[in-house]
């Protein structure tokens, strides 16, 4: 089982490195930061298990550093390190997030004590998280997996309208997951039993949609050769689930809000008034109140389908869900492949947390189904995972500070990797970033980078 990777922040260099020394002794694998941004810079790039900081430091604070670290992976646990007197802030730390405070002068035999009390609970979380496990029911609103504070309002707005009959309106980024929540509240309210039709608007053509929706009489129209139903009449009693409804032509847009109002359809090439029983659900990744504003959705519409508001957040805001979904997707696709993979390395879970998923659940599924058809092991590890998900995303290096200081970041990162990459051979990596090896040595001395 590899060490655990323990990161000690302190702006006092000799405190640094006693820590690091007594801890590397003891069989952790350690690195050290002098500043909170030093910290930040290593906590987006390595891995990292336990940050232990001091609470008081000149630049950013044991605070910030909490908070930032917790914003890049939740995971990571953080110790915080104080004098007796600033006891109170640590606590308020811990109130935060932090994991436990130590007061100073350090006492080596307790922080020991402390850090192997903090790895035996995470040796448990993450044994749990490999899918050894069944989710825990108050996880789950319908088959959705989340314990993420961020999706909390989402469900619990989902679980409260569902016996009822008002319209919704899901929205959100593509890949969030508005399909599954519309059909959560379909299947928990009292038309579980009956129909749930769902139509993309954005995959079918306009001259098409209005059929769809609403049918049409043979001979309607070139190629109408026999009757059809729409999807409002297959919906009858049950769920119509609209996606994309931003992408909804305006004389459609039209004959959609008379059947709201009317509860009734006529399809194409048909003068017949047909009732129709249908709770509607609607989503889209576009913004309704802009379009409303510019004319391009109808403000009367708009109010009809808005009755009821569900805002999805995106993967990189929930991102408490994504070793929850990962193990979920693992599960599935190595029962699909047939393969026996029981989770992901730690490695490969630190890089998917810290990826920003511009595709969401969706993006998150594709690249767990690949790296299970590629993974030769019964672990997915860092090479089984895409390039740009194990590669550093240098946007997310550093968010604030000067520009020098962000130059400074993006200059340490690509040295760091250039000597990931030529195993600590430091010709080579000279080589690859085009400067020579007395120019890279002394980069490493700026950068205080140690290539052990």
């Amino acid at each position: 089982m590899p060490a655990f990777k323990i990161l000690v922040v302190d702006d006092e260099p000799g405190q640094n490195q006693a820590l690091a020394g007594f801890l590397k002794k003891k069989g952790y694998e350690t690195m050290t930061a002098n500043s909170g941004r030093e910290a930040l810079e290593i906590v987006q790039n390595k891995q990292v298990d336990l940050v232990l900081t001091d609470l008081r430091m000149p630049d950013m604070d044991g605070a910030m550093v909490l908070s930032q670290t917790k914003d890049i992976n939740p995971g990571i646990e953080v110790l915080i390190m104080t004098a007796f007197g600033s006891i109170e802030g640590a606590t308020r730390a811990m109130k935060n997030g932090a994991v436990d405070f130590i007061t100073k002068p350090i006492d080596l035999e307790q922080l020991e004590l402390t850090i192997a009390k903090i790895f035996t609970h995470r040796q448990l979380v993450i044994e749990n998280r490999q899918l050894k496990e069944l989710v825990n029911e108050r996880f789950q609103f319908g088959g959705i997996l989340s314990k993420s504070q961020a999706m909390q309002p989402a469900l619990s707005i989902a679980a409260r309208v569902a016996e009822s009959k008002a319209t919704v309106l899901i929205t959100g980024e593509s890949g969030t997951g508005k399909e599954l929540i519309a059909k959560a509240i379909h299947f928990a309210g009292n038309r579980a039993h009956k129909p749930f039709i769902a139509v993309n608007m954005a995959a079918l053509p306009e001259t098409l949609l209005e059929s769809e929706l609403f049918g049409h009489e043979k001979g309607a129209f070139t190629g109408a050769d026999k009757f059809r139903k729409g999807r409002f009449e297959m919906a009858h009693e049950g769920t119509l689930f609209i996606d994309e409804i931003g992408d909804l032509p305006s004389g459609i847009q039209v004959k959609l809000l008379r059947v709201l109002q009317e509860q009734q359809i006529e399809r194409l090439g048909s003068s017949e008034s047909i009732p129709v029983d249908v709770r509607i659900i609607t989503a889209t990744h576009k913004p309704l109140e802009e379009m409303v504003k510019s004319g391009v959705f109808r403000q009367d519409l708009f109010y009809r389908l808005n009755v009821v508001k569900i805002t999805l957040p995106p993967l990189r805001e929930r991102k408490a869900d994504i070793p929850l979904l990962t193990g979920h997707f693992i599960e599935r696709y190595a029962k699909i492949n047939n393969k026996n993979i029981s989770g992901i390395s730690n490695e490969g879970m630190d890089r998917l947390v810290k990826y920003h998923f511009p595709g969401n659940v969706r993006e998150l599924e594709n690249i767990i189904e690949q790296a299970v058809v590629l993974c030769r092991d019964n672990i997915i590890g860092l090479n089984d995972l895409p390039t740009f998900i194990t590669q550093p995303d240098y946007s997310n290096i550093i968010n604030t500070g000067s520009f020098q200081e962000r130059v400074s970041a993006f200059e340490k990162t690509l040295i760091l990797e250039a000597l990931q990459k030529s195993n600590g051979v430091q010709t080579r990596a000279a080589e690859s970033l085009g400067m020579t090896e007395r120019h890279l040595r002394y980069k490493l001395k700026k950068y205080n980078i140690k290539n052990e």
